[in-house]
């Protein structure tokens, strides 16, 4: 029976899926997974036990599907850090999650004697910091992948040991061209080069068989999340751009092969990547980030308890017309682009003693709203162009609320995917191109169905808000002094 397998692995959870050939999503298993918080600034994951989880998850969902399938695609939480002993395929220690940010000190201290631009969240001074950390390791023929790459050594029972580009250029250790590793990195943060996993294209080539799956059916497409987003909701061409707000939130536009001039972070801090790579060529992205997004709202759901499901913040906050002056700036783990400062912290002001729950929740929502579009407005400063509509996808696309939110203050259309996760369907279509399900990019833009368009409101004016928020910004700022510091 025909289909096409992903598995996509979140933040906080895994997806196994069976797709169709009209990139319909036909079977679908879900498994929470969240990283462990050991202490605060720590975020860490069992690789044995999310490779197992995937393993149960794709076997019942092909188990739905009644038989095997025709390729495999996976995507995943980028930059996350597994290092395993190549001979046992043991991790020698936690998975270090992106958000980790243990090694703040090595990236300041990177960027002040070597001068390195690098991020704690990005994979390189992680592979550093478990070599020094772990007894031996440096003694021991080891492997370093990030999550994807864990995942196709598991898939094919340890026989490839490969990334692709669009992974491999938020590790921190890509060549600014994106022509293979880059040795002086590796060389000032002593990593061998040969615990470096072997470069592949995103899609259109047979990277390995899943000898553990039936069939053996070809890994075609290995993507990073937001890459595998952007695909998904049809972002193909120049210009065309999508935000993503699940855990954190992401923007990413397409800015076409050209390489970038820098590998570091802009003056409004955006950041190139590799969104895909195909047939010998290497289609670019430049991202703008939110730390947090939804994790926000889980926030309010877990620790202050004012609703009980996620979704219930819709109604909660629609039940007011405004926040009644308060503001919220959702920096629970410092603020992204593009005023990069890890030391700012989430900040409710405007309070007064008749502000209620669902004032809270509604300031929240709208805190994210204006963090989207401080996401837009650096991107179209760095890519020098208009985005006229702003496609998106995640948890948080599911409220309307919200979305509105973001339309009334974006002052531009936005479009709503038909798939709260369209990284499971752009992994799909990529992995679809290896199999010849669709002919190219051209025809995955063409399939771009929005589940509905939000305008901005009528006569509604954005400037007294914005001006507003940016004042709240600034108290937020700043406040652990030690992390705002890092500057990469």
């Amino acid at each position: 029976m025909s289909g096409l397998l992903v598995v996509d692995v979140g933040t906080t959870g895994l997806r196994a899926a069976v797709l169709d050939g009209d990139a319909t999503i036909r079977h679908l298993r879900y498994r929470a997974f969240p990283p462990s918080t050991p202490f605060p600034g720590l975020v860490e994951l069992d690789a044995v036990a999310l490779a197992g989880e995937v393993l149960a998850a794709v076997h019942e969902v092909l188990d739905q599907h009644g038989g095997p399938v025709d390729a495999v695609g996976i995507t995943d939480q980028r930059a996350t850090t597994i290092v395993w002993d190549r001979a046992t395929g043991e991790p020698i220690g936690p998975g270090l999650g992106w958000q980790d940010l243990r090694t703040v000190t090595e990236c300041i201290v990177a960027a002040a004697e070597h001068g390195l631009a690098l991020a704690p969240n990005q994979s390189a001074t992680k592979i550093a910091w478990l070599l020094d950390h772990v007894d031996g390791a440096r003694d021991r023929d080891l492997c370093f992948g990030t999550v994807d790459s864990w995942l196709v050594w598991s898939l094919t029972g340890g026989r490839h040991h490969v990334t692709d580009h669009s992974n491999a250029s938020v590790t921190g250790l890509l060549r600014v061209d994106g022509s293979g590793w880059d040795e002086r990195v590796c060389e000032t943060l002593r990593i061998p080069m040969e615990m470096l996993p072997s470069l592949v294209e995103t899609a259109g080539s047979v990277v390995a068989e899943a000898t553990v799956l039936p069939g053996s059916p070809p890994v075609t497409a290995i993507v990073g999340d937001q890459q595998a987003s952007l695909v998904g909701q049809g972002c193909v061409h120049v210009g065309m751009a999508k935000i993503t707000f699940g855990t954190g939130g992401m923007l990413d536009v397409c800015s076409g092969s050209e390489p970038p001039a820098q590998a570091a972070r802009t003056h409004h801090g955006t950041f190139p990547l590799v969104a895909w790579s195909r047939d010998g060529e290497l289609m670019w992205a430049r991202e703008a980030i939110m730390l947090a997004a939804g994790s926000n709202v889980d926030w309010l759901r877990d620790d202050l308890g004012l609703f009980a499901e996620s979704d219930d913040s819709e109604a909660l906050a629609a039940s007011c017309d405004s926040t009644d002056g308060a503001m919220y700036v959702p920096a629970l783990l410092g603020l992204g682009t593009p005023r990069w400062d890890y030391g700012a912290r989430g900040t409710l002001v405007g309070l007064t003693r008749g502000s209620t729950a669902a004032h809270v929740t509604r300031a929240v929502l709208e805190g994210v709203a204006h963090r989207g579009v401080d996401l837009i407005e650096a991107a179209e400063a760095d890519v020098g162009s208009t985005i006229a509509s702003l496609r998106i996808d995640g948890g948080m696309s599911r409220n309307g609320v919200f979305v509105q939110a973001l339309a009334d203050l974006a002052g531009r259309p936005v479009e709503v995917s038909p798939v709260v996760e369209a990284t499971t369907l752009g992994a799909g279509y990529l992995a679809g191109l290896g199999v010849g399900t669709w002919s190219g990019m051209d025809d995955i833009a063409a399939s771009w169905s929005p589940s509905r368009v939000l305008e901005p409101s009528p006569g509604y004016d954005s400037e007294g808000p914005r001006a507003k928020w940016r004042d709240a910004v600034d108290r937020a700022a700043g406040w652990i002094p030690e992390l705002s510091a890092l500057d990469f």
